[in-house]
């Protein structure tokens, strides 16, 4: 894709340019054998939309009933089975029904959070239901955007979608197009002949025919819908959830096998063994842990909810805990998404408040034009008279044209005599062709126009003329635009830094811009450009130079949407726990892939869809929100689990010692079930315990876990054999034959 011009905005191109683009645009003709003053004929489209398909992505629907079927399989679900088949063919119906209601309470809540998988690719595809108007057989027609293919020859206007890629054939055309929807950078870019189209954006000003060159999920924003059709965080929980079963099943079965072993040495009968071994199997099982998980997430949900962040995906507020990478978008997350007056360098003659108030003058805010609303905004902080208040009359204004590249307007002058005068501001090279500059100037004006681009600002010029005549327009300065940070990404960032998240900044900009803003948020590490990554990312690879590329990285610039897609990935296969801000449709993909997706409060419905959180309050402040609550969750799930362990080496290792001891278990099954309500779901109420987060972001370690709670419960199980001498010798109390 071209890239533009920081000074004007428009694509860089030049005769030579121009030329090469007709010749690849008749090539490109005679490869899809269309006719750009015919188009196609109607038997040739239907051929092609067979060839093709329809201009829509394909949506792909998961049956719930294997998706509620699925949560009946895995590990824990596997043990519980097996205990609740095996306790039925011993008749004991009470452990039946217990396990049976265990199971069916941690399927039910997992099923449920997954019925919202389909909004994000549902609210996307409505952008695609457009209407679009084709040549075909010489005959202009207005058919459904979905049934146009490849050859077609479209035209497209202000206010239109483009419906597919195309490419602009109108030779003397130019358009104005809102890319938001790939790059998420809201400046609208001018396009020309033999410059290309793509679907999803929006055409804001002008006219032109194009050729369609790729329809449905071949374009960028169809291949953007599929990437969110296939984007799938790591659920942390349930491998969590794995890795604690396997160590308590682990340590159970070496304690059953000794007491079955036991057991056949003193052939004692197997039929008294088997059902107090099965109900250890069973305690030994976290049965309790999803819903401690979803207790958790839920109690710290509502708190978040309360503090201006609207938690969608509850396992997100566990996983803030553990994210130790931010992907920040610029563009209306770290950046305000409104242009801001940087720097005025003013002409001679002319000082700076001169520059801005002209400006300002050459602005209408009725247009809701960004680079008007900044002038604008520029003299009210200023202080400048301007309007009704100021004197000042609008008498004419022309609104900015691609042809001139530049505003106008004619001012009457407060006082009586109602002066008037012409102001002007637009491009740096239109502006010094209007107030026709001797070269010499003119290269000191390039030079410092240059300067400032180089740096990341779009640079303006402003002029004046008096008199209603015109007269000779003189150069009153140069003014810098730019998409200023908001007041607390600064602020953020070095909180996310003390907090030990490292943050990224993802930008479709080019690389000056990139460096600039992240140098002023305090992230002026290092920066790269997508496209120079591309290729080497595929997969989500950890192993690739690409990928140590992007662990090293702190500001990626001309970035698309599978590029941020592609980044989440390598750095989730890297062993990162991945956070993602974003507020456009070109940020879903990413977001549903991350761990932890954040949607700002100004985000589009698909990106808000796709989040696994969603911000309600202006401002980044409540990220940090997130993690704090985040982590106070897990110190309460690890202190749950924690529990759980100990509980379960004290009652596994006091029953089997005592039977080895004893010849007798002196807890029957019927307590252990009993003990497994108490031990797992009455102290759920940890989920509300009053904890303090950590200052580095949390992972689980389940085997230091282990031996903490092997270490606590040896002392516990001390306790239970001395409590048991006491009952027996002094106390007179009978075993109890399970």
């Amino acid at each position: 894709m071209t890239r533009t011009r920081p000074e004007d905005g428009r694509e860089a191109e030049g005769d030579g340019d121009a030329g090469r683009k007709d010749e690849s645009l008749d090539e490109l003709s005679r490869a899809l054998e269309s006719g750009q003053d015919v188009g196609l004929s109607k038997e040739e489209a239907q051929a092609r939309l067979s060839e093709y398909g329809k201009n829509e992505v394909p949506e792909s629907k998961e049956s719930p009933l294997l998706r509620l079927a699925s949560k009946f399989w895995g590990l824990t679900a596997w043990m519980l089975e097996l205990a609740m088949i095996s306790s039925f063919l011993l008749q004991r119906y009470l452990d039946v029904y217990v396990i049976a209601a265990l199971l069916l309470v941690n399927a039910a809540v997992g099923f449920a959070q997954e019925q919202r998988a389909s909004r994000a690719v549902e609210a996307l595809r409505t952008h695609l239901q457009v209407s679009a108007r084709v040549l075909r057989d010489g005959v202009w027609s207005v058919v459904p955007a979905k049934d146009i293919v490849p050859g077609d020859v479209v035209r497209v206007r202000g206010g239109d979608f483009v419906p597919a890629d195309l490419k602009m054939v109108s030779t003397r055309a130019e358009l104005a197009v809102d890319q938001s929807a790939l790059t998420g950078e809201s400046m609208e870019v001018l396009k020309r002949r033999g410059d290309s189209l793509f679907s999803g954006t929006i055409v804001r000003r002008g006219e032109a025919s194009a050729l369609v060159v790729a329809t449905g999920v071949r374009t960028f924003y169809g291949r953007t819908t599929e990437l969110l059709q296939t984007a799938r965080p790591k659920l942390h929980m349930e491998e969590v959830t794995s890795r604690v079963v396997r160590w308590l099943l682990l340590m159970v079965a070496v304690l059953i096998s000794l007491v079955l072993a036991a057991s056949y040495v003193d052939g004692a009968s197997m039929f008294q063994v088997v059902p107090l071994a099965l109900v250890l199997v069973v305690f030994a099982v976290p049965v309790a842990l999803p819903a401690m998980f979803t207790v958790s997430m839920t109690v710290g949900s509502l708190e978040l909810s309360k503090k201006g962040v609207l938690v969608t995906r509850l396992s997100a507020s566990e996983d803030a805990a553990s994210m130790d990478v931010l992907c920040a978008d610029k563009t209306g997350t770290i950046t305000t998404n409104r242009l801001s007056v940087a720097s005025v360098i003013p002409a001679e003659g002319f000082d700076e408040d001169d520059v801005v108030l002209n400006g300002a003058l050459a602005s209408q805010e009725a247009n809701q034009d960004p680079i008007d609303l900044a002038f604008l905004a520029a003299a009210r902080e200023r202080k400048l008279p301007r309007g009704v208040v100021g004197g000042y009359t609008l008498k004419e204004f022309t609104p900015f044209d691609p042809l001139t590249r530049r505003t106008e307007a004619l001012v009457a002058a407060p006082g009586e005599e109602g002066r008037t005068f012409r102001v002007t501001k637009g491009s740096a090279k239109a502006i010094e062709e209007l107030c026709q500059l001797p070269p010499g100037d003119r290269a000191d004006l390039d030079e410092k126009a240059g300067e400032l681009g180089g740096r990341g600002y779009r640079t303006l010029a402003v002029a004046l003329a008096g008199g209603e005549s015109g007269g000779r327009f003189r150069l009153c300065g140069l003014v810098a635009l730019y998409d200023a940070p908001r007041p607390d990404s600064k602020e953020l960032a070095a909180r996310l830094r003390d907090l030990g998240v490292s943050v990224k900044v993802l930008t479709g900009d080019a690389l000056p811009i990139a460096r600039e803003i992240a140098s002023e948020v305090g992230l002026g590490g290092s920066a790269i450009r997508a496209p120079d990554l591309r290729g080497g990312l595929s997969g989500g690879s950890p192993r690739t130079p690409a990928s140590g590329v992007v662990e090293r990285s702190d500001v990626f610039a001309e970035v698309y949407p599978e590029d941020k897609y592609e980044i989440v990935k390598t750095l989730q296969a890297g062993g990162h726990i991945v956070g993602m801000t974003g507020d456009g449709v070109n940020d879903a993909p990413a977001l549903r892939q991350a761990e932890v997706g954040i949607a700002v409060s100004s985000a589009t419905d698909v990106a808000k869809a796709a989040a696994s959180a969603v911000l309600t309050s202006e401002g980044l402040s409540n990220i940090v929100t997130l993690i704090e609550v985040g982590r106070r969750i897990y110190q309460r799930i690890v202190t749950w689990t924690l529990n759980k362990i100990i509980k379960t080496f004290e009652v596994a290792v006091f029953v089997a010692l005592a039977f080895l001891l004893t010849g007798y278990f002196v807890v029957s099954a019927l307590d252990i079930v009993l003990l497994l309500f108490t031990v797992d779901f009455v102290t759920i109420s940890l989920s509300t315990d009053t904890v303090r987060w950590s200052n580095r972001p949390d992972r689980w370690d389940v085997a230091s876990l282990v031996r903490v709670g092997v270490l606590l419960g040896t002392f516990t199980v001390l306790e239970l054999f001395g409590l048991l001498y006491i009952g027996l010798s002094f106390l007179g109390l009978s075993t109890n034959i399970a």
